[in-house]
Parts: C-alpha cells; sequence; structure tokens
C-alpha cells in the first residue's frame, strides 16, 4: 500500500493515526503543501480531484480521508474501530460524517485565517463568525461526551475518536477564546497513550 500526501495535512494524519492503532506499515510519498503539488499531472493522473490523501493498495484507489479509514479498518477485520453491525455501524459514520461535514465548515474561516494567514479569510466579522460557529460546534462535542462513556460512541475507542481528536487538538491550537469544555479535555487525556495519538495529533501541527 502507499499514500500520497503529506504529514502536515489534518486528513492524511488521520490515515497515519489509523495505519498505528492497526499496526500497518505503508510507504508514503509526499505531495501537497509545500511538497510536490497536487495539480501536477502525475498526482491527477491518479486523483482527478486534486486533493490529499490518497490511498493505493494494489488496482484500488482511494481518496477521501474518512473514507479510507473506514476501509483499511474494514480490511483488517478491526470491529472495535468500525462496527459491522449495521446500527453500531452508522453511529460512527455519522459522527465522522459530522467532523467532515458540519464541523470542518465551522472552522474553516478562523483556521485559513489566523493559522494559514490567507490573505482571503482576513475579514473580522467572518473570522469572528467562525469562531462562534467553531466553540457551538465543539460544545455540542462536549455535551455528547459528558453522557456518551469513555468514547465518542461509547465505552469504546472507534474511528470516530480518530477524527474528532484531530479536529480537537486544531481548535486547541488556533489562537482564539475558546470556553472551558472539561469532557472535551477529559476525553482527549484519555487518548494521549492510544498508538499514534502523540506522532500524528498532538504533535505541535494543527
Amino acid at each position: 500500500m502507499k499514500l500520497l500526501g503529506q504529514p502536515g495535512s489534518i486528513n492524511v494524519r488521520k490515515v497515519l493515526w489509523t495505519c498505528a492503532e492497526l499496526g500497518l506499515s505503508l510507504e508514503r510519498e509526499d505531495w501537497g503543501g509545500d511538497t510536490r503539488s497536487t495539480s501536477d499531472p502525475a498526482f491527477l493522473a491518479i486523483n482527478p480531484g486534486g486533493m490529499v490523501p490518497v490511498l493505493v493498495d494494489g488496482q484500488l484507489v482511494l481518496s477521501q480521508s474518512n473514507a479510507i479509514c473506514r476501509y483499511l479498518a474494514a480490511r483488517e477485520g478491526r470491529r472495535d474501530l468500525l462496527p459491522v453491525g449495521a446500527g453500531e455501524r452508522a453511529v460512527v459514520e455519522v459522527w465522522m460524517d459530522w467532523q467532515a461535514s458540519e464541523l470542518n465548515n465551522a472552522w474553516r474561516v478562523a483556521f485559513m485565517g489566523r493559522v494559514r494567514k490567507l490573505p482571503d479569510f482576513q475579514d473580522p466579522q467572518a473570522q469572528a463568525a467562525s469562531i462562534d460557529a467553531w466553540n457551538a460546534a465543539m460544545t455540542l462535542l462536549d455535551r455528547h461526551l459528558d453522557t456518551s462513556g469513555a468514547y465518542v460512541c461509547g465505552d469504546t475507542f472507534t474511528l470516530a475518536d480518530i477524527v474528532l481528536a484531530l479536529s480537537t487538538n486544531r481548535w486547541e491550537c488556533t489562537p482564539m477564546d475558546r470556553p472551558g469544555l472539561p469532557a472535551l479535555a477529559a476525553w482527549m487525556q484519555r487518548l494521549s497513550g492510544r498508538p499514534g495519538f502523540a506522532a500524528h495529533c498532538r504533535n505541535g501541527i494543527s
């Protein structure tokens, strides 16, 4: 297997942490960020969408980080990370989809403006609205964790914890005002001993 993408990408780090949990080693090629451009024809021939990560497993080519994580867990038969029962799996996927859609949309302007410092995201009112939405989403997650058990989907660690912990790390690292969220903080502390957490989540990269 080969993973295309540079390890500073939050979405690449989802896959790398998942591989750590699975005990999988794979070849990685740097694409994106300050490395090779994903608009290069060689990359676009593999993924016309021009985004990382991309997983190549034999003849199978997959994009979309959450889909790659689900594939790897299923490939390795890890029912703890991704249950096979329809209901249990759906609960994990609900939180993974929430991370990829609602949560990502909330932080986009604040993160791109304050961390990436991109000129198109410097409007103060837009940043303030993004921060409010981001804090509201994280407060929702905190309230859920207060009653869910040790992890996002209950007492078992799943893929939902990986993708949401990476988003939480980004929230912690972005320079802005944040509410105190004790259930969220306790959950991140519980995750700190997991394989891959220090290397791919709370590693100084947002």
